[in-house]
């Protein structure tokens, strides 16, 4: 448990268990349950915006150039991203490729 928070890391949660810490999430990298990860190729990209609609965990977010960028830390490779791009800019690389 960390000592700071008094929250309970992932790792350290029993299966079936529920989290009743409100706003927990935020403190969890639940990145680190990904097998797989997003890869934009920017050159394809038309920066539609559709990764930042489907994503189901909100990940995305703008850079300054206006192109959508996934959050590492919280993604947990689900693909929906990589299937949802028009433009096949997303692909789903193995984790530490």
């Amino acid at each position: 448990m960390a000592k700071e928070t008094g929250i309970v890391s992932w790792k350290e949660l029993e299966l079936g268990c529920t989290l009743t810490e409100p706003g927990s999430a935020a403190q969890l990298k639940t990145g680190d349950w990904r097998s797989m990860r997003p890869v934009t190729n920017f050159e394809l990209c038309n920066k539609c915006g559709q990764c930042y609609i489907f994503c189901p965990d909100m990940v995305y977010s703008k850079n300054e150039e206006g192109y959508y960028e996934a959050d590492y830390y919280y993604c947990k490779g689900c693909g929906i991203c990589a299937r949802e791009c028009p433009k096949d800019a997303i692909q789903m690389v193995e984790e530490g490729d």
